[in-house]
């Protein structure tokens, strides 16, 4: 039996273009570290909070990673309680899967404190819990990539019907992370209920051709489907410098660009050699409309939340 567990959990994309609600990708070059401390007394409460934010909310109903513990917790019927260590890595309202990260480290640190913890996909549910403090219903994209790594599809809303898509070869994910925030509860709020019958034969079509171009390696499909022609459009006033930002991204070499789940940061694809290039384009976009950003980049293959050693320092 252990009385502390350290759990990373990546940051992500929601969507990845054409994937609404379907697709995520994990997103590895910034992270949430949860570290969960047993404690005598049912519940969950905060620690320390560090890294990008210094307060965090210190309840289960307005805290991602209290509400996954949560979950988890009385899911087990555990006789303890579990404080929370939260080092901030992944920023919140960035479309970075910021609010998931958190969710998925605390689910992960949490069960390894069980006596009989679960299966690491079973975690999935828990973590989703802890998103729906940040949007209800809340959704998997972010929750499921972050948790799994890679890329990764819900082919339902049930945590069985969750795979990994094969990751292509030779090819880069990229984050350009602008100075703004658009939550998601908000971003979702403003999506029509209906739309075209043409608007949803285009959607699906490349979809089918993003997925199928995954599958056998084929970066010409890939960049025929990675385009968001459902969402992207409505949500498009949110960020004004979108369009620019994405021409610039295609002119320099990528395959697609758009938001990063709902923004206000931006995703590209490109093959490897074209990186250095697209990041620059991306963030001399940006700075033009006055934003200036940040780039990242990951594997498209990025691992997932996993435990992580803990040091004679933690108390």
């Amino acid at each position: 039996m252990t009385d502390i567990a350290r759990a990373s959990a990546p940051a992500s994309i929601g969507n990845v273009g054409p994937g609404f609600d379907i697709l995520g990708q994990a997103f590895d070059a910034l992270q949430d570290v949860v570290t969960a401390h047993r404690e005598p007394e049912p519940g969950v409460r905060l620690g320390k909070v560090s890294g990008r934010l210094t307060h965090l909310p210190d309840t289960a109903e307005r805290n991602t990673a209290l509400a996954a513990a949560k979950a988890l917790l009385d899911s087990a019927g555990a006789k303890f309680g579990v404080r929370l260590d939260i080092e901030k890595g992944v920023p919140l309202s960035a479309g970075m899967g910021g609010s998931a990260a958190s969710a998925v480290a605390a689910a992960v640190a949490v069960n390894a404190l069980l006596d009989k913890p679960c299966p690491h996909e079973e975690l999935l549910l828990f973590s989703l819990e802890g998103e729906r403090v940040s949007s209800d219903p809340p959704p998997w994209d972010n929750v499921m990539a972050s948790l799994l790594g890679g890329l990764v599809i819900a082919a339902r809303l049930e945590a069985g019907q969750v795979r990994r898509i094969p990751a292509p070869s030779g090819l880069v994910s990229i984050i350009a992370h602008p100075d703004a925030e658009i939550e998601t509860r908000a971003a979702r709020g403003i999506l029509r209920p209906s739309v075209a019958m043409e608007t949803v034969v285009d959607h699906s079509r490349r979809l089918a051709a993003f997925v199928a171009g995954c599958a056998a390696d084929d970066h010409e499909l890939i960049r025929a489907g990675l385009e968001d022609v459902l969402v992207e459009p409505q949500r498009r006033y949110l960020l004004p410098a979108l369009p620019a930002v994405k021409a610039a991204a295609l002119e320099a070499g990528a395959l697609g660009c758009s938001f990063s789940g709902s923004g206000p940061s931006m995703f590209a694809w490109c093959a490897q050699g074209d990186r250095a290039g697209v990041e620059a384009a991306m963030c001399a976009a940006f700075a033009a409309e006055g934003q200036p950003a940040r780039a990242y980049h990951a594997p498209i293959n990025s691992r997932g939340a996993r435990l992580e050693p803990v040091s004679e320092a933690v108390g």
